[in-house]
């Protein structure tokens, strides 16, 4: 990658990384559907007049059925379910399970569109899908950032949450692969957002606090929906055109450490000793599970 790319690879991964922050802040006071709705209504504002600037907008129309999908299976469904495990659970420990979304993705390729996996790959499957449950079983990690009175019960419902929230963006990602090859990425990004905020919008009224939430609350929300969301895919879309999706994807590496270090920063998550390993042990699956290590050179192709 040129400078300019790791640049844009730091940012984004800032970026994603400060989602969970700001989810964190946000989701107390709005809920998670509403908080859900606003993100993926604001990042709509902000993508729709750039694809309609550069005249992508047929694409939305002729491909709009698949493209809702995604903007359900990839927004809406997944944005839901991390708000609402943020109204619980710890950012760092949040991002740590949605950086295990390449590992579902595999599994569901490997089921659904029949791709093979070698031995490298399923042994990073292993390891990642331990180190998973790991985390998901250490009560510690688990209570990190928690509210006062969360019981255990709403942590597990919350770990549960941010686990289908990485299924589901494994979905949206081969479904994205079998039915919107070709398609361009903005199209997919822009019309994805405002699909997804249709279909929220009436669970969100529904959801809507009784009390309206306060300035700072509104600003997390701003920064959440434009920062986070729509400057997020346009970054990330520039990239995947300047290095190709494989190097792209490798922002996934470093968004848990950005959501550690901001959590730790700016509302005083402590991360524990068994976090920081099973982040590690999770990464370490997605990189083998994913092809991202490099193999052995010295062996001859057939």
């Amino acid at each position: 990658m040129k400078p300019s790319d790791l640049t844009e690879l730091f940012a984004l991964a800032a970026l994603w990384g400060g989602s969970f922050i700001f989810m964190r802040l946000g989701a107390g006071e709005f809920g998670a559907l509403p908080l859900a709705w606003l993100r993926v209504a604001g990042a709509a504002l902000v993508l729709l007049p750039l694809l309609i600037a550069r005249r992508e907008h047929c694409d939305l129309r002729a491909h709009w059925k698949p493209i809702l999908v995604v903007g359900i299976t990839n927004s809406a469904l997944p944005f839901a379910l991390f708000a609402y495990a943020a109204l619980t659970i710890s950012a760092g420990l949040s991002a740590i399970f949605n950086a295990a979304t390449p590992l579902f993705g595999a599994v569901i390729a490997w089921l659904w569109l029949k791709d093979r996996l070698g031995a490298p790959r399923i042994v990073g499957l292993v390891i990642g899908f331990a180190g998973v449950f790991w985390l998901g079983f250490d009560k510690a990690s688990v209570h990190v950032g928690a509210q006062a009175d969360a019981s255990s019960a709403a942590a597990t419902r919350a770990v549960l949450a941010c686990i289908a929230a990485s299924i589901s963006y494994g979905f949206a990602a081969n479904f994205t692969k079998r039915h919107l090859t070709g398609v361009r990425p903005m199209a997919v990004a822009a019309g994805s957002q405002l699909g997804a905020a249709a279909v929220l919008a009436l669970p969100a009224w529904w959801a809507w606090p009784a009390v309206n939430p306060g300035g700072t609350a509104w600003l997390m929300v701003g920064v959440l929906a434009v920062a986070c969301t729509g400057i997020a895919y346009v970054i990330y879309f520039r990239l995947i055109a300047h290095v190709g999706p494989a190097n792209a994807i490798t922002v996934t590496f470093l968004v848990p450490a950005f959501a550690v270090v901001w959590g730790a920063l700016f509302i005083g998550e402590r991360p524990t000793a068994a976090m920081l390993a099973g982040c590690g042990v999770i990464l370490i699956g997605t990189a083998l599970a994913t092809g991202l290590l490099p193999r052995n050179r010295s062996t001859p192709r057939r």
